[in-house]
């Protein structure tokens, strides 16, 4: 292990680093079910497509994970990314509509598109133009991209109870309908039969903060695990008592037989070249360039904001092995491409095993191996509960807000756009949309001041593509 991953020169041990690859699994295993679930239509496309795209997604990460831990020895985990599956599920249907072919047809077409920016990716992290990339966001961006995102997972975490429905209807949400009720009369009457597991939901959330916080302070090892463990207890108990249900109940019936037939039939290498070139040129051209750029920035703000948690970077904010973390993220995409999945990029979850200490490819490693068991205990992962997850990710996040306290707030071309991705970020729940703004706003910033030979070649190349995708790509 010393070896290969140089723990006592990262300052952490084979517990601390295993601890964090089971924390960060936990506060991104909802993936693994979500993922086919929206590239699906939750299942209306039929369950031998599900199946599929449920193991592409295991065994895409995993091996994205496998490469993040042996090429780049970082702790960052891999993952189908959110929003660009929403994005591809959508770009399926409009496939759909353009060609008349069936889903899984345009399914298979699409991932062709997946397969392209894949390649795209690998030349351009071998040839260190990504790199370059990277090298280019002016220091000021890059010192409020770990904050926004800090703000973007307290977003998601407070927002964790999306789940919850009644005769009401739903989804129902912390901060909107609980909180945001004022009175728990008013939000009883909102919610109908919702209410109970909404309360039961906030109160699982919040005590397992406070476990996590009151386990921190103590100096407690594995505190953001241990609180969500705690949280997952506290939730499976008010289940039974409050809710009439019992949590363990779908372990009953489950199946733990991995459905490779399924996956064969339906989305490994199943390339559907002539749909592809049926949406037409000018399409597939847009859709590979906003898949691209998405996906770039998405990335590039995860490693950059979570390394700098983390003590990573330098003091001109750059990320040692940088080339080899971009290229665990495009040979994820290329593997998902091949095995029938959209897009894998870096998760920002990976912030709660950073968190939790993780600092080197071990704790990849570990959340990589957990992912390829789920092939096998997906059930299993199914019964942690949302509000567990969201304990850790609005811990992490109120942690990345620390990074604020480097930014220059006396200087307004560094304080506008890290104020711009600070709202932009879990507003558009896009990392890459949210950097494209700062720099289109210091771009601007610094032409019309006087000052624009401080703006560098490729960041006014970045803007200026940002410009078009945000106004001229549909």
């Amino acid at each position: 292990m010393e070896k290969f991953f140089k723990l006592k020169e990262n300052g952490t041990t084979v517990r601390t680093e295993i601890v964090a690859g089971l924390t960060t699994f936990m506060t991104m295993a909802y993936i693994i079910a979500l993922n086919p679930n929206l590239l699906t239509g939750f299942g209306a496309e039929g369950q031998d497509l599900w199946n599929g795209v449920f193991l592409a997604t295991c065994l895409a990460s995993a091996l994205a994970m496998f490469v993040m831990a042996f090429l780049a020895n970082k702790p960052f985990a891999l993952a189908p990314g959110m929003g660009l599956n929403a994005f591809f599920a959508v770009v399926v249907v409009n496939i759909m509509n353009i060609t008349s072919m069936s889903y899984v047809a345009s399914f298979q077409a699409a991932l062709v598109i997946i397969l392209i920016e894949g390649v795209i990716f690998l030349i351009l992290s071998v040839l260190n133009v990504r790199e370059k990339i990277v090298d280019a966001i002016p220091l000021g961006v890059r010192l409020g991209i770990a904050p926004a995102i800090g703000l973007m997972l307290m977003n998601i975490g407070l927002g964790s109870n999306a789940g919850v429905y009644s005769e009401a209807g739903g989804p129902f949400f912390v901060m909107r309908d609980f909180f945001g009720a004022l009175t728990p009369s008013v939000a009883q009457s909102s919610m109908g039969s919702g209410y109970t597991a909404m309360v039961l939901n906030v109160v699982t959330m919040f005590i397992g903060l406070f476990v996590i916080v009151i386990l921190a302070k103590y100096g407690v090892k594995g505190a953001v695990l241990l609180g969500m463990l705690a949280a997952s207890v506290l939730y499976w108990i008010g289940s039974f008592l409050f809710l009439g249900t019992n949590p363990f109940a779908s372990l009953a019936t489950a199946s733990f037989l991995p459905p490779f037939g399924d996956m064969a039939a339906t989305t490994l290498f199943k390339f559907n070249f002539q749909g592809f070139l049926d949406i037409g040129v000018f399409t597939v051209i847009t859709l590979v360039i906003t898949f691209c750029m998405i996906d770039m920035f998405d990335t590039i703000g995860t490693l950059v904001g979570t390394a700098s948690r983390a003590g990573m970077v330098d003091k001109d904010g750059n990320m040692p092995n940088m080339k080899e973390a971009l290229l665990a993220d495009a040979v994820g995409t290329v593997a998902g491409a091949c095995t029938g999945t959209s897009t894998v990029t870096t998760f920002v979850e990976s912030a709660s095993g950073v968190e939790a200490g993780g600092r080197t490819g071990l704790t990849a490693l570990t959340t990589g191996i957990l992912f390829l068991a789920c092939i096998f205990i997906a059930p299993i992962a199914a019964i942690i509960p949302a509000a567990a997850t969201s304990s850790a990710l609005i811990y992490v996040g109120v942690l990345m807000l620390m990074g604020l306290k480097n930014v220059n707030f006396d200087d307004i071309d560094q304080m506008v756009p890290v104020a711009l991705m600070l709202i932009a970020m879990p507003i558009s729940s896009s990392i890459g949309h949210a950097i494209g703004l700062g720099l289109i706003a210091y771009t601007v910033i610094k032409v019309f001041t006087g000052k624009a030979k401080e703006v560098s070649i490729l960041t006014y190349v970045i803007s200026a593509l940002f410009l078009v995708k945000f106004f001229l790509i549909v």
